[in-house]
């Protein structure tokens, strides 16, 4: 182990926020291009490119929670979540480099739709940010003690990724989003690749109870390859993984109840959250000023560097808050105090958009506000979640957290969307988002702050 991850330096808390990271400027670049290029080069309508992103939450429902229930008990490749942290990365790469040429892809295998192929390729993507999304967040738990130092990991972790999230929209904002997506293929790689030669992931953790239990002991790379070799075709077998999945849902859900609670306010959260992610782009689109001497190309190019900007604006200053104000506020408050009030000014920050907005300045202002909750959203949740449940199991548990993401995920990218599309007034979007955002932080206030429930 080297000395850095011994003393919990800062510069090993720099390196354990990387491959995190790298999936958040994988997610940086689908949120700034994915709707963009779909709208502007394969022509598809709003309701068709919801379709499109729902592929990726549904991946998500079954991804995260089966990738974090086997990360738990596996060790292959020096670790239990390093081998699915590199996978991840390296599919999350090639799909990136993929979104460009969607219809190339679609000429070479001869499928006459464009929005099948588009399906196909946000699906993959989204799935293989799933695979290592879990691992790299469920890795700083396994490497930190409980308390502020757990705290410490996912703040820092959520500073660098916002920090390097807003360098993915400056990049689409100044050069173009086809600059972004080759860079992107490569900052993936390199981030959630390298640093796991310097993170050493403990080959036993410790439970709550002080006693030591061995992680691979349940499942070996060998005996997991043996076991699925031998039972692929098992009905039996299938229902022995299905009742141990669910018994392992009931007993621990009885006994975290308030995961619940954390669970449906959080996804209060992301249904605002993903709605605006999903569809600034139609509100942009309608508020964009009618300029006749920009052809149409020109006005597609405008109208991704406001997204870019947007969104650079988003992440940027949505960087400085968790390490700088969101972790020593939450040493006065309370995690939970501080997570809810950060919601309802993000809330806020939504309706100001839909008031006020009127131009391009005062739409970057209202974004200024939505960083607050934006930067709670994507750190505080899981330092609260990661200390009531057991340490052993916490990719199990990082999993089923992720349903609720990618739940409201796919009701923002289905349902949602065939009221924007008939809606007049596409400022309806952030009244979605911020009536959501309300209802979230009034949630929070149900949340105990305590270790355990």
């Amino acid at each position: 182990m080297l000395k850095i991850q011994k003393n919990l330096s800062n510069l090993f808390y720099i390196i354990l926020g990387l491959p995190s990271t790298a999936m958040g400027f994988a997610l940086s670049i689908q949120i700034a291009v994915l709707s963009w290029i779909l709208r502007t080069k394969y022509n598809l309508e709003i309701d068709q490119i919801g379709i499109v992103w729902a592929a990726g939450p549904i991946a998500g429902i079954l991804g995260q929670p089966i990738i974090g229930l086997i990360s738990d008990k596996a060790w292959f490749w020096g670790g239990r979540r390093k081998p699915f942290i590199i996978i991840g990365g390296i599919l999350a790469a090639m799909m990136i480099f993929a979104l460009p040429n969607i219809d190339k892809i679609s000429n070479f295998f001869g499928i006459a739709s464009v929005m099948a192929v588009a399906v196909a390729v946000a699906l993959t993507l989204d799935l293989s940010i799933n695979i290592s999304f879990n691992p790299t967040r469920s890795i700083i738990a396994d490497v930190t003690p409980d308390g502020q130092p757990r705290t410490k990991g996912y703040t820092w972790m959520q500073s660098i990724s916002n920090l390097f999230g807003s360098g993915a929209y400056l990049m689409g904002a100044l050069i173009g989003n086809y600059f972004l997506i080759y860079a992107g293929v490569i900052i993936v790689l390199i981030f959630s690749i390298g640093p796991l030669f310097l993170i050493e992931e403990p080959r036993y953790l410790q439970m709550e109870s002080g006693e030591m239990k061995k992680a691979g002991k349940g499942l070996s790379f060998v005996r997991f390859f043996n076991w699925f070799s031998a039972n692929l075709s098992s009905w039996s077998a299938f229902q022995d993984l299905r009742k141990k999945f669910m018994n392992g849902l009931k007993i621990n859900f009885l006994n975290y109840n308030q995961l619940y609670r954390i669970y449906v306010a959080h996804a209060f959260s992301w249904l605002g959250i993903q709605t605006m992610f999903v569809y600034m782009f139609a509100f942009l689109e309608q508020k964009l000023p009618a300029l006749p001497d920009l052809s149409v190309a020109d006005r597609n190019l405008r109208l991704g560097q406001m997204i870019g900007w947007s969104f650079f604006i988003l992440n940027a200053v949505g960087a400085i808050w968790p390490a700088f104000m969101l972790e020593p506020l939450a040493k006065k408050l309370g995690r939970v105090k501080t997570h809810a009030l950060m919601v309802a000014i993000m809330s806020l920050g939504y309706f100001g958009i839909v008031l006020l907005a009127k131009n391009a300045i005062l739409l970057y202002a209202m974004m200024c506000i939505l960083t607050l909750g934006w930067a709670a959203v994507v750190s505080l949740p899981f330092a609260i979640m990661s200390e009531k449940v057991d340490k052993h199991r916490m990719g199990f548990f990082m999993g089923i957290f992720n349903l609720s993401v990618v739940l409201p995920q796919l009701i923002a990218s289905s349902v949602i969307g065939t009221v924007i599309k008939h809606a007049a007034d596409k400022g309806i979007i952030f009244l979605i988002s911020g009536t959501s955002l309300a209802v979230s932080a009034a949630l929070w206030l149900f949340v105990s702050d305590k270790k355990k429930a």
